[in-house]
């Protein structure tokens, strides 16, 4: 029987890039110190590494499907100059209020992911800078959390709370 894969799951702004409210533009986009580093060394323990991203501003008509493509192809560019594989970005369009199945702290864009892809939740992480991403990853069943936070503090819902993603490089082995 085949191995399942292990996976890295990414919220996008404030991890990916630094958080700039209904962030659309390529030149607004700011990676985060450390993010290339991080996923170079996950990518080389062999982690799948995928995104998971609310994107309420394509409901609020901030900016289009067609904005979010555009930028999501720039960074996996970006990504892909540095020798970094991206398998795929999730992303939920819709407002808070929807009530939709995607929108984090509901799991459908994880759960996606590991069905699409044979992960192992078990053997994965999520690193984000909200609760609702590590509620997310824990309803889907990755119980390795990591959350980036300017306070020091844990937080109950993360295993772990960090200062930077260079601190995760020590973490996830």
């Amino acid at each position: 029987m085949k191995q399942k894969s292990k996976a890295l799951f990414l919220d996008r702004d404030g991890v990916v890039n630094i958080d700039k409210s209904y962030l659309y533009k390529k030149e607004d986009f700011v990676f985060c110190d450390g993010i290339f580093e991080l996923l170079k060394y996950a990518q080389n323990l062999g982690h799948k590494l995928f995104i998971v991203t609310n994107q309420s501003g394509i409901a609020r008509g901030y900016y289009s499907e067609d904005d979010f493509d555009q930028l999501t192809s720039w960074m996996l560019d970006e990504f892909k100059k540095r020798g970094i594989k991206i398998e795929k970005v999730y992303h939920c369009p819709h407002l808070p209020e929807d009530n939709c199945e995607c929108r984090k702290p509901k799991p459908k864009m994880l759960i996606d992911a590991i069905s699409e892809f044979d992960i192992d939740p078990a053997a994965s992480w999520m690193i984000g800078d909200k609760p609702s991403d590590m509620e997310a990853a824990k309803n889907a069943g990755v119980q390795n959390t990591i959350l980036i936070s300017n306070q020091n503090k844990k937080t109950p819902s993360a295993k772990y709370s960090v200062q930077s993603l260079y601190d995760i490089i020590d973490i996830i082995k």
